[in-house]
C-alpha cells in the first residue's frame, strides 16, 4: 500500500475536482447501496473514502450511521470541510486499511471503491480480507470497486491491478456469496474514460478466531 506521504501531498496539492477519480456525485454507489436494501440506520463504512463525495450522497439520502476511513489527513479534512457541521454526525478514521483496528462483525456494509486495487502483493490483500471478515457482521454487504480489465494500468503515479469478476470474487473466498457485478465507464475531469468493475458480495458466518 502507498504509504501516507504520498497521498497526504496528493490531496494537499490539488484540487480534488481535479484528480482522476473524482465524481460529482457517487451515484453507482449509491444505487448498490439502495438496492442492496441498506437500512437507513445500519452502520455504513466507506473505505478509502477519504474526500469523496459518497458521504454527503449518504448523508441527504438519510443515512445516520456512518464511518469513513482514510490513510489521508488531507483527504479527511477535505471532506470534512466541505460537510461543514453536518461533518459532526459522521465517524472520521485515518488509517491504513491493511492493519487499523475496527469494531468486530459491526458494519452492515463495507464499501470501497478504488483502495483493493492498489494492493498489489497477495499478503496486502490477505490482510485486507481479513479486515472485511472482522469488521462486517454476518449477513452484511460489501461493496468493492476496482479497475476493470481493460482499465488503466497505474493511478496516480503508482501500479494497480485490474480485476474481472471471478478474478476479484476469488480474492475474498468462500465467506462471502457474490450477490452480483457491474461495470462503469468513468469518466475523468479531463475526459478520459476508465473501466471500473464494482462486485457486491454479501458475508458469510463468522469462522473461527476471525
Amino acid at each position: 500500500m502507498p504509504d501516507k506521504a504520498h497521498w497526504d501531498n496528493v490531496y494537499g496539492s490539488r484540487a480534488i475536482d481535479t484528480v482522476s477519480w473524482y465524481q460529482e456525485h457517487a451515484e453507482r454507489s449509491l444505487d448498490l447501496i439502495r438496492k442492496l436494501g441498506i437500512a437507513r440506520d445500519e452502520p455504513v463504512i466507506d473505505v478509502g473514502g477519504g474526500a469523496s463525495v459518497l458521504v454527503d450522497d449518504l448523508l441527504a439520502d438519510g443515512y445516520a450511521d456512518l464511518t469513513v476511513l482514510d490513510l489521508s489527513r488531507a483527504a479527511l479534512t477535505t471532506a470534512r470541510t466541505r460537510l461543514g457541521v453536518r461533518a459532526e454526525s459522521v465517524r472520521w478514521i485515518e488509517g491504513d486499511v491493511t492493519d487499523i483496528e475496527l469494531p468486530h462483525g459491526h458494519y452492515a456494509l463495507w464499501h470501497d471503491r478504488a483502495v483493493f486495487h492498489f494492493l498489489t502483493t497477495p499478503e496486502q490483500r490477505d490482510a485486507y480480507v481479513s479486515r472485511v471478515l472482522h469488521a462486517v457482521r454476518p449477513g452484511g454487504h460489501v461493496i468493492v470497486a476496482t479497475f476493470a480489465e481493460d482499465g488503466p494500468t497505474e493511478c496516480s503515479g503508482l501500479p494497480v491491478m485490474r480485476y474481472d469478476a471471478t478474478r476479484l470474487h476469488g480474492e475474498f473466498g468462500a465467506s462471502f456469496e457474490l450477490l452480483g457485478h457491474e461495470r462503469e465507464e468513468h469518466v475523468t475531469p479531463t475526459g478520459r474514460l476508465q473501466s471500473f468493475l464494482y462486485c457486491f458480495c454479501r458475508r458469510g458466518q463468522l469462522q473461527p478466531n476471525v
